[in-house]
């Protein structure tokens, strides 16, 4: 499976971007795909998950109640609606699949993630 992400760019504070990750093959119900960002000098950081079979998600704490993930089976496709974007959340966005075997609980974690897409550039200006 390869990951495409797409959406990136740059907008003033408080306004939307909307990124999408694109699968080529299958899906399988156990696996989980999440958006992970890396600003310079910082440490990845999971910013939302969500999961194929039910849609269940995560966020991180600095991102909850202005961003939202979602997903559409029928296009292999995962969305990150991001609202009300800070300079904080400036940064480069990947989109990642963990290739889970069996239901399991989400990982923030990167190395439990197998497969990611190229990087999309987020710039957000005060």
């Amino acid at each position: 499976v390869q990951l495409q992400a797409s959406g990136g760019g740059l907008v003033q504070a408080g306004g939307s971007l909307r990124l999408s990750c694109a699968a080529s093959g299958d899906i399988l119900s156990s696996w989980h795909i999440g958006w992970f960002r890396q600003a310079p000098g910082q440490e990845r950081e999971n910013v939302a998950t969500i999961t194929w079979r039910n849609g269940r998600t995560y966020y991180a704490d600095s991102v909850k109640g202005r961003f939202a993930i979602s997903r559409d089976v029928a296009k292999n496709t995962v969305n990150l609606q991001m609202n009300g974007l800070k300079p904080e959340d400036t940064a480069v966005y990947s989109c990642a699949l963990r290739r889970s075997l069996a239901p399991t609980p989400i990982s923030t974690f990167a190395y439990n993630y197998n497969d990611w897409g190229q990087g999309t550039q987020v710039t957000v200006s005060s």
